[in-house]
């Protein structure tokens, strides 16, 4: 059965020359996965595969009639280092791996219910699930190989340190430079390459509603699509703020953006001001991204109005919480 590209991960990847080569080598990659693991694609006819920003997921079955999910992601730095997290976690709050082949970028992992994330859930419930699940998640590196080729959080964070300020000029200076500079001010104290913590665990750094869901005919649920970094826990808690903004309520609102990331960190038994000064910092840096890739506007403001409200100060001239853009 040939397997459709669905067209917004074609219009996302053909924008350039990596993206193109990919598309054209996708169906090729897809049917050297079936054969090679011996699955037969398991869709109903008419229906499309699943996709991200960054690979498309079909869902299989193996010779045994086991339902399954295969994964063939862009071949990019987070994207190859998902198998490695992958087989650290080992199922420990997170989609089980069944086969991994690095060379075509496909994963075979355990199917689960992709019309049940936390995203359906009622806010207290997904804070409960999701701190659950982060501490599930936050196990501490020991002696295995994978640890090795992972990235910490604590090199990012110098590395901001050096790029954003670079960035923030380039860009004309296009927010107050306070809030700039309460990004720095973390990245500098949390930033040195050589600040090792005994405190440090395995971070999915892209652990938001989405990325969280339900196995079939059960009420557990488990994160996918990792994007993993080693260091501190309450580098996890962003995604969380700039999701489900809508959610917030019309009254007191940046008060309450505030109060959700209090009581995702309390869920999660991480430390309060971290998670929220971490949230600051990785809201200034997305913000400097989006402002730097046009077409971006939207995404900009929502991420300046998280890290301004979370660094207690919300920038004026912003849309309201509400009218902000929405993550797709």
């Amino acid at each position: 059965m040939r397997v459709e590209i669905p067209e917004p991960l074609r219009l996302r990847h053909r924008q350039t020359p990596e993206g193109r080569t990919w598309l054209d080598q996708l169906p090729t990659l897809i049917a050297q996965a079936l054969k090679q693991w011996d699955l037969r694609v398991d869709l109903p006819a008419g229906t499309m595969p699943w996709h991200g920003h960054t690979g498309i997921v079909v869902p299989v079955l193996t010779t045994a009639g086991v339902p399954a999910a295969l994964k063939v992601a862009f071949p990019f730095d987070e994207a190859l280092l998902e198998p490695v997290a992958l087989q650290l976690w080992d199922g420990r709050g997170i989609v089980r791996m069944m086969e991994g082949d690095e060379s075509i970028g496909a994963t075979l992992m355990e199917r689960l219910d992709a019309g049940r994330s936390l995203m359906q859930l009622p806010m207290e419930e997904a804070i409960s699930l999701w701190g659950g699940l982060v501490r599930a998640l936050s196990i501490r590196p020991d002696d295995r190989q994978q640890w090795q080729q992972l990235p910490h959080i604590a090199a990012t964070a110098e590395r901001y340190c050096d790029e954003l300020p670079q960035r923030w000029s380039d860009l004309s200076e296009p927010f107050p430079r306070w809030l700039l500079e309460a990004a720095l001010e973390l990245c500098q104290t949390r930033g040195a390459v050589s600040r090792r913590s005994s405190n440090d665990v395995l971070v999915h750094t892209d652990l938001h509603y989405l990325n969280i869901l339900a196995k079939p005919g059960s009420n557990a649920y488990v994160a996918i699509d990792p994007q993993a970094q080693i260091g501190d826990g309450e580098f996890a808690v962003a995604p969380c703020l700039w999701n489900r903004l809508g959610d917030l309520p019309q009254r007191n609102v940046e008060a309450a953006l505030r109060r959700r990331s209090s009581q995702l960190a309390q869920a999660a038994g991480l430390d309060e001001d971290l998670a929220a000064a971490w949230s600051v910092v990785r809201e200034v840096e997305n913000a400097l991204w989006y402002l730097e890739n046009s077409g971006h506007s939207g995404d900009a403001q929502r991420s300046l109005w998280v890290a301004s409200t979370m660094a207690g100060k919300t920038l004026p001239g912003l849309p309201s919480a509400h009218e902000l853009s929405v993550l797709s």
